[in-house]
């Protein structure tokens, strides 16, 4: 059963929220990222990037005992402060396309353990490891990793009355987006959400494997080096937004690659053609509308793929995953490329950018040929979990996308 726990957040004052919060680091262009630390003071990126203060780079251990003397700093002016007592914290998230809602809650490291918080993508070791020393160094958690779960009415119903107060916080943002948070004190309603999470058998990860994993291996290292290790303590928890599975907007990734790996254009199409049934569409900026269709942009002209039903077996979940049939069928085998994260021939576009960037940068020469499908549904990820599978890289892109530095948990 699922374990979640109310935990005293570090967050800003009111008044300074919004000029807090800040998007992930790789957001921003270097125009943006100067600016805000230049102009904002108060900008959780100086706490993320402290070289700045010494107009200085700084990778390593002592970049990670920066960060933590940038927040202490936060922390003594007061810019930063701490509840008094456990809260649940509602953060509702308003887009122009979308509005997103979930609760942000400490999640159990021995749950990762136990398989009760379900994965679906692989981790890359040292990349667990260097962030559980950072985690380590500076001591707390300002990125929630998002768990979904299945729609609960109760949870619902508890949120929508929340709702109904004042949020502790309210702000816009430059790209036209409303934040609000809601802090949850009510003991009784606190465990009422809790028991209800209680009854879950599981929650599923539906972004930041990495920092999960990264969470579980802290919270090994110090149960083995505390000798009177409880389980109680914060270590053994990480800060989490839990969204129910409705409330995901889940996009797909298009792929992007610079050459045809020697061959010709016809000797390419042929090749192709073994699995899929290929139309050339011309101009007409052809969109999937089915699972294992797919778009391709070559050579200035888009096609259709189908795939060949008769020719290709279905043995798993992993086996019907068009990300996966794509890689299995054409980037492999046709453009010899099998390290879907390192290759420098591939790059990746994200759903909510269409047709026409893919169009834009292999007219530009940037890539020879991009391929693009439909979004995986949550049922499908759901799947690849419960099988202990694991999709290929940059199968999904998920939002929400929190805003960091709202809340934070120490440990």
């Amino acid at each position: 059963m699922a374990e979640i726990q109310a935990f005293k957040a570090v967050r800003p004052e009111r008044a300074k929220a919004g000029l807090v919060a800040s998007r992930s680091y790789e957001d921003y262009s270097e125009g943006e990222l100067t600016a805000q630390l230049e102009y904002n003071p108060y900008s959780f990126l100086h706490i993320i990037n402290p070289g700045y203060k010494f107009q200085h780079r700084i990778k390593g251990e002592q970049r990670f005992q920066m960060v933590k003397n940038r927040y202490l700093e936060f922390r003594e002016e007061n810019i930063f402060i701490q509840d008094e007592k456990p809260c649940f914290y509602i953060y509702r998230i308003e887009t122009r396309e979308n509005s997103y809602c979930g609760i942000i809650a400490a999640a159990s490291a021995e749950d990762y353990e136990k398989n009760v918080i379900k994965r679906h993508e692989d981790t890359i070791a040292h990349r667990e490891i260097l962030f559980k020393d950072y985690l380590k160094v500076v001591g707390f958690n300002t990125e929630p990793v998002l768990l979904t779960y299945k729609d609960n009415s109760v949870i619902n119903n508890l949120m929508a009355e929340v709702q109904g107060d004042r949020p502790e916080y309210e702000f816009a943002t430059y790209n036209k987006e409303t934040h609000k948070l809601w802090k949850i004190e009510n003991a009784k309603v606190i465990e009422q959400i809790k028991a209800e999470f209680g009854k879950m058998d599981c929650l599923y990860i539906a972004d930041g494997h990495h920092r999960c994993a990264s969470s579980y291996l802290l919270a090994e290292e110090s149960k083995k080096n505390n000798p009177e290790h409880t389980g109680k303590e914060p270590y053994n928890f990480f800060m989490s937004y839990l969204i129910s599975e409705s409330n995901l907007k889940i996009y797909e990734f298009s792929r992007l690659i610079t050459d045809l790996n020697g061959h010709s254009k016809e000797e390419f199409l042929i090749l192709l053609d073994e699995w899929f049934r290929i139309e050339n569409r011309g101009y007409d900026a052809y969109t999937p509308s089915k699972k294992h269709h797919f778009n391709m942009y070559l050579d200035g002209e888009f096609y259709s793929l189908y795939l060949r039903k008769t020719n290709y077996e279905f043995t798993d979940s992993l086996s019907k995953l068009d990300p996966y049939i794509l890689y299995q069928k054409i980037l492999k085998p046709v453009l010899g490329i099998e390290d879907l994260r390192n290759d420098k021939r591939i790059s990746y576009v994200h759903g909510k950018n269409d047709l026409i960037e893919i169009k834009t940068r292999i007219d530009k020469g940037e890539f020879a040929v991009g391929f693009g499908m439909l979004p995986l549904g949550i049922e499908e990820i759901k799947q690849i979990a419960e099988e202990n599978l694991t999709m290929p890289p940059k199968s999904t892109y998920i939002e929400p996308k929190l805003r960091s530095g709202l809340t934070i948990y120490e440990f």
